[in-house]
């Protein structure tokens, strides 16, 4: 049987936990930020764990990730 393939957009925009939830950055950041409050701007830093429905699909991408 051969290998299965990892999706290279999904390799570079995810992440995952020790315990093999799955991180990504937040959305709405990219442009459009003249609308956006500070505050919005300020929550959206960093990374957020993604919900168990979206994971699910993103764990199909990445076999070898887990």
């Amino acid at each position: 049987m051969p290998k299965m393939k990892t999706k290279s957009g999904a390799k570079k925009r995810f992440k995952f936990t020790a315990t093999g939830k799955v991180k990504a950055a937040q959305a709405g950041k990219r442009h459009g930020m003249i609308k956006r409050t500070p505050k919005q701007i300020r929550d959206k830093r960093g990374t957020e764990v993604l919900a168990a429905a979206d994971a699910k699909i993103v764990k199909k991408f990445m076999p070898y990730n887990r």
